[in-house]
């Protein structure tokens, strides 16, 4: 049997530490399902792994593309089944590292089949969003599918476009088409969610933000601004200084919303992994844990933890979704 270990969670939660750290205990390679690592071009504000991280595990998905690339979630679903059938020609097991659910899902479940719609629906979204802005759009989707609301982008433009035109044309939410069958696999995924305590994972990323500040993300931005329309730029991280280029407001506003947008990103990403039932969620510095999780999953039988069969006053309450909803002048530099 074949196995893909997937290590998904939010922004800055150490999954390029940990994919890598899997890849050598089984002796893989790395499937990246980041949709934004894809692009050579976008490189400080991606935050991808370092060339020492590279060198450490073969990496595929990174640097593949160009911005100036059509590259869709159904291509990559094709090109990452390729990429895993060679794989597994000589491994059993391989690893996936990303927080971009859909492209996880495309691959690990395939994907949805949506209704069509017609070109005058997308062209009447796209006048709305050029007349009145992202805001209206983010509004009509709020309230005809609050469901898909709580985790895509609404930094996207063109998600939200997708989703409406799918509701209009069908009449029903875009998150009502997502439950549909899952697509057999020839490999059996193993999902790691990486968790967090919120006020820890937001001084993480508002750490990275400011790390990448000092790396040269302003200059990085400066050269991409020409080709902010594209697809590939439309996302947390680029968008904020494209404000800030069109005058807007200040760098420092920048900076500021930068660090909300990828706090709600955060939240957004971990709203989507916690529907995955099968998933085990661990802190990254629970190697032993994950290990032993993963064998579990596998098959491989497994000594049992000293205290497992201990009983912790305080799990009932750990076990509550942690609320993650981000507090908007959350700030510190």
């Amino acid at each position: 049997m074949k196995y893909l270990i997937v290590v998904a969670g939010p922004t800055a939660s150490g999954k390029t530490e940990l994919g890598i750290k899997l890849a050598q205990h089984f002796d893989t390679s790395i499937l990246s399902a980041d949709s934004r690592q894809f692009y050579r071009e976008m490189i400080i504000g991606t935050a991808k792994p370092t060339e020492e991280e590279l060198a450490q595990a073969e990496h595929l998905f990174i640097n593949n593309l160009s911005i100036h690339d059509n590259y869709s979630v159904g291509d990559y679903e094709r090109d990452a089944l390729k990429a895993l059938d060679e794989i597994y020609k000589e491994k059993e097991v391989a690893v996936m590292v990303g927080g971009s659910g859909l492209y996880i899902q495309a691959v690990c479940e395939g994907l949805n089949e949506f209704p069509k719609a017609s070109q005058e629906i997308r062209d009447e979204l796209t006048k709305t969003y050029e007349k009145h802005g992202i805001w209206m759009l983010q509004k009509e989707l709020k309230e005809v599918d609050p469901d898909y609301y709580e985790f895509v982008d609404t930094n996207n433009h063109q998600r939200l476009i997708r989703a409406l035109e799918i509701y209009r044309a069908s009449g029903k939410p875009y998150s009502s088409f997502r439950d549909q069958e899952k697509t057999e696999r020839s490999f059996i995924p193993i999902y790691i969610v990486l968790d967090w305590d919120r006020d820890d994972l937001y001084d993480k990323i508002n750490l990275r933000v400011d790390v990448m500040m000092k790396d040269g993300l302003l200059a990085e931005m400066e050269g991409l601004y020409d080709h902010k329309d594209l697809n590939a730029l439309q996302t947390v991280g680029y968008q904020e200084f494209f404000g800030y280029k069109n005058g807007d407001y200040d760098v420092y506003e920048a900076i500021r919303l930068i660090k909300r947008n990828s706090r709600r990103y955060a939240k957004r990403q971990m709203t989507w992994f916690r529907k995955i039932e099968e998933a085990g969620f661990y802190h990254p510095e629970e190697m032993d844990k994950i290990l032993r999780f993963v064998k579990i999953e596998m098959g491989i039988e497994v000594p049992p933890l000293e205290d497992e069969n201990s009983v912790d006053e305080g799990d009932e309450e750990m076990d509550e979704e942690v609320d993650f909803e981000p507090i908007d002048d959350f700030y510190t530099d």
